[in-house]
């Protein structure tokens, strides 16, 4: 017990202190939780060194901000917001693809290999990239909605990713697990449809009653929250596309007003723990020995992404000053990308050495893309002006 308390202590005041400095320099917290995770994590201070204990915790946190963007969001109206996300995560996946052959043809990988860095680029952080659109007040604007739902449209494709991977271990494809994610997807499309309209969903009286119990507020909205996302996993989807699911039907319940305030505590937490374990996955002996082959990933990975997402979203129509914001803000590889690379690498898809390099551009560029965005943003208001 000792040995916890002191390890929890270290941890919020290195977070503390890290979260002074960066409020000085005006930079997101989100900086401060990785940075904590590598200091205090095997490669440093070594305060904590079970790192899939600490990432499963933190795992948590991404339910809880995805159920609180479904509450904020309201259902698109427009076609076009539907529309326009998927064009465009259809677009980067074909670039994802090409560019990702031409890479693996460059340093002589194999086709695995090659599929699985496309998967890196396919998918983006939607905690960081949540983070910056409620920060920018973009949530309730058209543009902000769009890069959300694609967003939500990479939650729906790791079902297929995680199949794939799954038939190359060895296991066999089972039709069941490609059915039942799009009949899910397809009975939540009617609901939202019904919904959308709505002004409230009346609820029973047992509801109500909840008003003025905080206890029974605190468990009920955590069994909401990770119970969609369960029940999403159990599925072959995402459970943060549950929990955002369970959140767009929360928020239409007026009974629940209650629940932003009682949750809002557990989000700050598990969020923070989830970027801790981000930190900690950065094995820096590895950085140290492999330094300019990790720079020069993360680099081509934040570039690339970025010109790939602005181009896109300039064929779209959007103005130049919001393209590349946008590519700004999808620059970086996202957690599920962590999440393909130690599948892949428990199941001999590919080598130690390619995934310790992935893992190790993927924390990296989580850690840049927050500076990375501002940049992007202060250049973009000096050069472009802003129409929505």
């Amino acid at each position: 017990m000792d040995t916890l308390l002191l390890s929890v202590c270290i941890l919020c005041l290195t977070t503390m202190g890290m979260i002074f400095l960066l409020k000085k320099i005006s930079q997101p917290y989100l900086i401060a939780y990785i940075i904590a995770g590598i200091l205090l994590g095997p490669y440093v201070l070594k305060v904590f060194t079970n790192i899939n204990e600490i990432e499963v915790i933190g795992e948590i946190g991404i339910l809880l901000l995805m159920f609180f963007l479904g509450m904020e969001i309201n259902i698109p109206n427009h076609h076009s917001l539907i529309i326009k996300p998927m064009i465009a995560q259809g677009c980067k996946i074909l670039l994802s693809l090409g560019f990702a052959f031409l890479l693996g043809r460059f340093i002589n990988l194999d086709f695995k290999s090659m599929v699985l860095i496309a998967v890196l680029f396919t998918f983006n952080s939607t905690a960081v990239v949540s983070e910056f659109l409620r920060k920018d007040n973009m949530l309730s604007q058209g543009f902000g909605i769009m890069i959300l739902n694609i967003l939500i449209i990479q939650d729906l494709l790791l079902a297929p990713v995680l199949t794939l991977l799954k038939a190359w271990k060895g296991e066999g494809f089972n039709m069941l697990n490609m059915i039942l994610p799009v009949l899910f997807c397809i009975a939540i499309f009617f609901i939202f449809k019904k919904i959308r309209n709505s002004q409230e969903i009346r609820m029973p009286k047992f509801f109500k009653s909840i008003e003025n119990d905080h206890d029974l507020q605190v468990f009920t909205g955590l069994f909401i929250c990770l119970g969609f996302g369960l029940l999403a996993e159990f599925i072959g989807l995402s459970s943060a596309l549950g929990s955002f699911i369970a959140g767009v039907m929360v928020g239409r319940i007026k009974t629940f007003n209650w629940l932003e305030h009682s949750l809002i505590p557990f989000k700050v937490f598990f969020i923070t723990i989830f970027f801790v374990s981000v930190g900690l996955r950065l094995d820096l002996s590895y950085f140290y020995d492999n330094y300019n082959i990790v720079l020069l990933g993360t680099f081509v990975v934040l570039v690339s992404n970025s010109i790939m997402s602005a181009f896109i979203f300039r064929l779209l129509k959007y103005d130049w000053k919001n393209s590349w914001y946008g590519g700004a803000l999808l620059a970086q590889t996202g957690e599920f990308g962590i999440l393909a690379l130690s599948i892949a690498y428990k199941t001999d898809i590919i080598p130690y050495d390619l995934y310790k390099a992935g893992l190790c551009i993927t924390c990296l560029s989580l850690l840049l893309s927050t500076v990375w965005i501002t940049v992007f943003k202060s250049i973009t208001k000096k050069r472009f002006s802003f129409s929505d």
